[in-house]
């Protein structure tokens, strides 16, 4: 997934940065209200990390004032990206203002990593539409595992394979345009061209060929990952 994460505790943003990529996100970092607007409103993401409570930050200021607002700006401009709140355990005001605010989940600290990873998907799946497990044709994915299985053996693929594949299967049978996968695989240092993202597909088909599965191209709107009848 691409996730933004909106905090200005070095320290927790360095561990959670950590454990997010190792889980295997792309990550956008963030730490204060002018920051998390500007990133928020430049990029696409599957689901934002958010500290309510943030510095403004240098620079112009921008009217918002804390990350609460910044929750109802996205919400305002109609950005449903799901949300996921991190605020201290014992801040019931807090918890309720940001769920009034638009937020799909909140998470008190300090929490452990791993109920990081979990919220996350739980909010990616009730407004995707997705599930844990996936089938097409005898292509499978497990995203609590984070693993592809093809013919009942593991699918072993290289980091952007990987990346591609989790997209295409984010639902299952969804067009996904090539600017949506570059936006989804870059970050912003690194960004995915279409000749680099034309050569990942064209790898993952050969892969794929042998599994009753195929990556169709729709001209002008991009890619659809399909059983073959």
């Amino acid at each position: 997934m691409r996730i933004l994460l909106i905090e200005d505790d070095l320290v927790l943003r360095d561990v959670m940065l950590r454990s997010l990529h190792d889980a295997g996100h792309r990550v956008d970092v963030a730490g204060s209200v002018a920051e998390a607007d500007q990133v928020w409103q430049m990029q696409a993401f599957d689901a934002v990390l958010l500290d309510l409570n943030l510095p403004h930050g240098p620079g112009p200021r921008s009217g918002l004032a804390s990350g609460l607002a910044v929750l109802k700006a996205a919400r305002a401009r109609g950005d449903r990206t799901p949300v996921l709140v991190l605020t201290a355990r014992n801040r019931t005001d807090e918890r309720i203002a940001g769920l009034n605010a638009g937020a799909d989940d909140y998470l008190g600290k300090p929490f452990d990593l791993g109920e990081v990873e979990a919220r996350l998907r739980a909010v990616v799946r009730r407004t995707q539409g997705t599930q844990d497990q996936v089938q097409v044709g005898a292509l499978a994915l497990d995203r609590v595992t984070r693993r592809f299985v093809l013919h009942g053996h593991p699918l072993d693929l290289p980091a952007r394979e990987f990346e591609v594949l989790w997209e295409l299967m984010t639902p299952a049978g969804r067009v996904v345009s090539k600017r949506e996968l570059s936006s989804k695989l870059s970050d912003l240092q690194d960004y995915l061209g279409d000749n680099a993202l034309e050569a990942f597909v064209s790898r993952l088909r050969k892969k794929l060929a042998s599994g009753g599965v195929h990556i169709r191209t729709l001209r002008g709107l991009g890619y659809v990952l399909e059983a073959e009848c």
